[in-house]
């Protein structure tokens, strides 16, 4: 009574009194399934990465080279500036020197007046000869 109510026929006594259908393909087959992983591409691809970074990379060490080629020609010449103006040094060493001198000379000489064969200007303990200021001479090799 349930299939006369529900669909308006009568119910099925049987399982043999039912339509035999087997579900299959449709005729020329299912469509192709595409099971790949598809990542949409977002940014540039590896190569270029390794392009740019080689490229900035490669400019970074010119930039090192150039700075180094400038420092090296500031300190050749400030070495130059140096090695220029050495003899001028050398020379106000040299008369402070000879200023010196003469006045330790003098003061010696006044101290031992009193006592006979004493000279002033007589060597006790160097017998080699040093130039003047050689401890104070400016060094070329400083920076």
């Amino acid at each position: 009574m349930t299939e006369v109510v529900t669909r308006g026929q009568r119910g099925v006594r049987s399982v043999r009194d039912l339509v035999i259908a087997q579900d299959g393909p449709p005729p020329g087959g299912y469509p192709a399934i595409r099971y790949g992983r598809r990542i949409p591409s977002t940014g540039p691809t590896g190569a270029a990465l390794l392009a740019v970074y080689a490229g900035m990379f490669t400019y970074g060490f010119y930039q090192i080279g150039v700075g180094n080629a400038e420092r090296r020609a500031l300190r050749e010449e400030k070495t130059e500036a140096r090695a220029t103006i050495v003899p001028y040094l050398q020379a106000e060493e040299d008369r402070r020197y000879a200023r010196a001198r003469r006045a330790k000379m003098a003061a010696e000489a006044e101290i031992m007046k009193g006592i006979d064969g004493w000279r002033a200007d007589a060597r006790l303990t160097e017998t080699r000869w040093t130039p003047p200021g050689a401890s104070t001479r400016p060094s070329l090799s400083k920076s």
